[in-house]
């Protein structure tokens, strides 16, 4: 029987950081509480766990002018 994967939620593991980071980035949106839907959520959490991991890539970043 092969083992299964471990899943470390420890408080430096990238996913605990995400999911901090996530609520960190949550607080400062000026939206609705209320309106917001799990989609919102879930893609927060999931492009907070990619900048942690190191793939979001700044080369396509807008430098705002």
């Amino acid at each position: 029987m092969a083992d299964k994967p471990a899943v470390h939620i420890g408080e430096n593991s990238p996913e605990w950081v995400a999911y901090k980071l996530m609520w960190d980035v949550l607080s400062t949106e000026r939206d609705d509480v209320k309106r917001r839907t799990k989609e919102t959520y879930l893609d927060t959490y999931a492009e907070c766990l990619h900048a942690v991991r190191g793939y979001r890539d700044f080369t396509t970043r807008n430098s705002g002018s």
